[in-house]
């Protein structure tokens, strides 16, 4: 019985060069992206909003978040830069010589390029998802322990120009505070608050210090109008957290947008689904793209490539906001870029090779 093997020569000389050149693109614009967001979430640590152990959770998330994000254009680039390679170095002839066609050559890449299309569709569906909802999700809660990073134990701190001044004699590891001092002025008014302790909670999007079991004096030194009272707890806004998103659409599980009616929710799923089928169409688009002149060098058609991909990306970007708009229905939202890219795949390959043999490959015969 004969032994056939499912990767030939080919087989395995296409995924090696392409596994290498897929990961080091996306490394490329993954380090250039994330290097740019780094630089917002620094800032966010200087001005108190994020703690410093925050900075690396959310760097990998944006890393996570950046690699799902630029996978299509990765492989796209890597299919072109592979192939292009082996027809400078008249490769491709060789091959063409050994009775390798454009079928084969087609067969070769997507038997590297499937697992990479499952792996981007995990990523985008459930990966890319949860790495943006956990990202809303640490910034808010960082944004909710501001005042607690703020004011620190033994120490005197201050907010509002002076207006509000906290000392706290110690801190526990979950955030409470014990023995604390408060002076506060509110108009003409001087209060003084002090109370076993206290913590900060959000109420109403807002933040504020609740402070239990404590007494409370408001009144100007000198004055005989003084206001005395005991409480058992008693809350005072420290900052507003301005609203924040803790769930964004981007941060939507996929299965709860399978079910949705929503336009722009609609519009996330169809971004999330572009991811897999994007990788196939560019794939098949750029395999006839990749033909190049012995003398024109590797990178011979990757400025035209460039405009096709950045028109294919914004061309779904459009269709999605037309769907949005309610200008036309959800499928054509979704499915109209790539009808549009079948066509231009054909016209491709007509030019390339002829319309006998596109003819003779959709009826499943040799050249």
């Amino acid at each position: 019985m004969r032994n056939i093997r499912f990767l030939s020569v080919l087989d395995r000389m296409l995924m090696s060069d392409l596994l290498k050149t897929i990961i080091s693109v996306l490394t490329v614009l993954v380090v250039i992206v994330v290097s740019r967001n780094f630089i917002k979430i620094l800032k966010m640590a200087v001005d108190g909003l994020i703690s410093n152990e925050a900075v690396v959770s959310i760097l990998g998330l944006k890393i996570v978040l950046a690699s799902a994000n630029f996978i299509v254009p990765a492989v796209f680039v890597s299919v072109l830069m592979v192939l292009g390679r082996m027809y400078r170095d008249q490769e491709m002839s060789a091959l063409s010589s050994a009775g390798a066609g454009v079928g084969r050559l087609y067969v070769a890449v997507f038997k590297t390029l499937i697992p990479v299309v499952f792996i981007a569709a995990w990523m985008s569906l459930v990966l890319s998802p949860w790495a943006a909802s956990k990202v809303e999700k640490t910034i808010y809660t960082e944004k909710q322990n501001i005042g607690v990073r703020a004011i620190g134990a033994g120490k005197f701190s201050e907010y509002n120009k002076g207006n509000l001044i906290f000392y706290v004699e110690k801190i526990s590891a979950d955030n409470v505070m014990h023995d604390v001092f408060v002076q506060n002025k509110r108009e003409n008014e001087v209060g003084i608050l002090t109370a076993e302790k206290a913590e900060v909670r959000t109420i109403n999007d807002d933040l504020y210090i609740i402070f239990i079991n404590g007494e409370r004096v408001q009144g100007n030194a000198g004055e005989v109008d003084f206001i005395f009272e005991s409480f058992t707890e008693y809350g005072m806004r420290l900052d507003s957290s301005g609203g924040i998103q803790v769930n964004p659409i981007s941060g939507i599980s996929t299965r709860k947008l399978l079910h949705t009616q929503d336009l722009n929710e609609l519009s996330e799923l169809h971004h999330r689904l572009s991811v897999p089928f994007s990788i196939i169409v560019l794939a098949i688009m750029a395999v006839p793209l990749a033909q190049v002149r012995p003398r024109s060098g590797v990178y011979g058609n990757l400025a035209a490539a460039f405009l096709i991909y950045f028109s294919f990306a914004n061309f779904e970007k459009v269709s999605n906001s037309w769907m949005v708009k309610g200008e036309i229905p959800a499928w054509l939202g979704f499915w109209g870029v790539y009808f549009l890219a079948a066509f231009f795949i054909v016209i491709l390959l007509v030019r390339l090779y002829g319309l006998t043999w596109v003819i003779l490959q959709v009826q499943g015969k040799q050249a």
